[in-house]
């Protein structure tokens, strides 16, 4: 009885681990996918979709740019978890998601500099550089840091927000400005906020996942 006892256990453990991989995969991609529409690398990508034409290599610059910039952003999340208290980081985490949702809210805008960076690069090169640079200290990147720190699971967390980037990223480089004139921005970027004051009131209040 004992030997099925165990049996169960892990089993259970098991089924609660592989849940909260998949709750940090969707949840990642889903809340990032919201939180780029109408963001500025969203519009850095109508801007070069435009000036260049090349759809193809500048959805590998952003695909590139993209693991590189939110691998650093999961692995300093992964490392605030072993250096903060847990009951430190759940206060930080849960203020950081609730000052996520107020910070979605707030609309984006891309400057000309920006897109003039990496001028002589390339298509690749400049998309490569200029989105790596467009997303230091931007909303999906601290997101990314504190959705690492939330769930402990860096390698999913970095898979669901790099998908997440090309989500909302891919259709504005094939279709370019008409479709973000198609998009409800308020709309996405509410549904965005909400699911970041969620997460934050939930971590304040000590409820370990979203889904039961």
């Amino acid at each position: 009885m004992r030997h099925f006892g165990r049996l169960g256990s892990q089993r259970r453990y098991i089924s609660d681990f592989a849940q909260s991989c998949m709750e940090a995969l969707f949840i990642s991609t889903g809340v990032v996918a919201l939180a780029e529409i109408g963001d500025k690398t969203q519009l850095l990508a109508f801007i070069l979709a435009a000036r260049f034409k090349k759809p193809l290599p500048i959805i590998a610059g952003i695909l590139c740019a993209t693991l590189f910039n939110h691998g650093l952003a999961g692995a300093l999340g992964a490392w605030i978890t072993s250096v903060v208290s847990p009951e430190a980081m759940r206060w930080v985490l849960g203020l950081s998601f609730i000052g996520m949702a107020a910070w979605t809210m707030i609309p984006d805008k891309i400057e000309e500099e920006e897109t003039l960076v990496a001028k002589q690069l390339g298509v690749f090169g400049a998309t490569l550089v200029t989105f790596f640079l467009a997303e230091m200290g931007d909303k999906t990147q601290i997101a990314t840091v504190a959705l690492a720190a939330h769930y402990g699971e860096p390698l999913r967390v970095i898979a669901g927000t790099t998908l997440g980037m090309l989500v909302a990223d891919v259709p504005a480089v094939f279709v370019g400005s008409q479709f973000a004139a198609k998009i409800p921005m308020k709309l996405v970027h509410s549904v965005a906020a909400g699911i970041f004051a969620v997460m934050g009131v939930l971590t304040l209040l000590k409820v370990e996942k979203l889904f039961q």
